[in-house]
This record gives C-alpha cells, structure tokens and sequence, in this order.
C-alpha cells in the first residue's frame, strides 16, 4: 500500500506557496504521494473564526521576514506581493477543475499560479493578467476559466473546504498523516517524522 499524507492549500496563504515547494523533497524522502486538496482559505477563515496574519500590520510584517528566511533556507525565490490579498476563489477553482478533467496540466498550473504571485508579485486580482499567466505556461486560459467556473466544480470546491473545517483545519497549509494533523510549513520535519512511522 503506497503511503500517502494529504494537504490542503489555498494560493493566496505564503505558507502554502512555501510548502509546495518542498513536497517534491517530502515525497522523495518519506516515499509517501501527496493528496492535493484545494480549499477556500476565506471560507475556512469565515467557519473557524481566525483571520490572516496580515490583518494585524505588525505581525503581518514580522510574518512576511520569517518566512523570507524559511525561503533562503529552502534555496526558493519569494517577494511580497504588494498586491495582496489576491482573491484566490478563481484560481483555487481552477486547481479544482484540473483535478477533476484535466489532471495531467494541474501541477503546471500550480507551479505558474504560486511563481506568478509569490515569485513575479503579480496582480491576479485582474483577470487579463490570470490569462497572460495561464497562456504562457501553455495552458488554455479560456478553456480552464469555463471549467473554474462549471457548477459542478463549485460545488467540489465548498465540498472540499467544508470537509476541511469539519477535520479541524484553520489556516493554510494543513498537513494530515492518517488522522494527525500539522499545521503550517514550518511542520514539514514533523510531517516527514510521523510519514516515516506510518504503516
């Protein structure tokens, strides 16, 4: 039986982009395939109560310098998007969409998505430029914007987020190891840890 650990993300959370990042190595070292779990981290903000760090300027500050060092550390690019907060319901949609039609161009579309906002600080508030940066990871924008926005792949979307608060997540990225959940990027030797001991 292949191991497996599931994670759930959402692009516009700079921990997420962080820990996708390293799930080739986590994979690689543990064995284990990761499950792909796009979420609303909006959605799952609004049921829990909690909120982003970047609601509090501080810390929002202090947030953004901690996980620049994580990024050094990693050997990974990361800017500040000044455009911040990329309302991601469209783009966490699309991520949808490929799982469920198209599986082969998802990680193509998750390596553009978090490189266009997190590496290139772009606008992906603006549609034109979502298209732009669709188009040049050689994707179909308008193809994959008519699946985003399909009922059906609405629907899988909240299915996936409400299931995720009903698990206990509250933010993003959230890890789970059989029935252990770990929340945060700065979690990847633990997740690696609990992969290693699992049967």
């Amino acid at each position: 039986m292949i191991k497996q650990f599931d994670f759930y993300f959402d692009f516009g959370s700079l921990a997420s982009y962080l820990a996708h990042t390293q799930l080739p190595k986590i994979q690689n070292e543990t064995g284990a395939q990761a499950v792909m779990l796009p979420m609303l981290l909006g959605g799952v903000f609004q049921a829990t109560g909690n909120a982003s760090p970047m609601a509090v300027p501080a810390k929002g500050r202090y947030v953004f310098t901690d996980m620049k060092r994580f990024a050094d550390d990693y050997g990974v690019p990361l800017v500040m998007n000044h455009h911040f907060p990329i309302i991601t319901t469209t783009l966490m949609r699309g991520a949808t969409a490929l799982q469920m039609h198209d599986v082969a161009n998802f990680q193509r579309y998750m390596d553009a998505i978090y490189h266009a906002i997190w590496v290139d600080g772009l606008n992906l508030n603006e549609p034109e430029v979502v298209g732009q940066v669709l188009t040049q990871a050689g994707l179909d924008a308008a193809a994959l914007l008519a699946m985003a926005n399909a009922q059906a792949t609405k629907d899988k979307l909240k299915e996936v987020t409400l299931g995720a608060v009903e698990r206990g997540v509250f933010g993003a990225p959230t890890f789970f190891v059989g029935d252990q959940m770990f929340w945060g990027q700065d979690r990847i030797e633990q997740v690696k840890k609990a992969l290693r001991v699992q049967t």
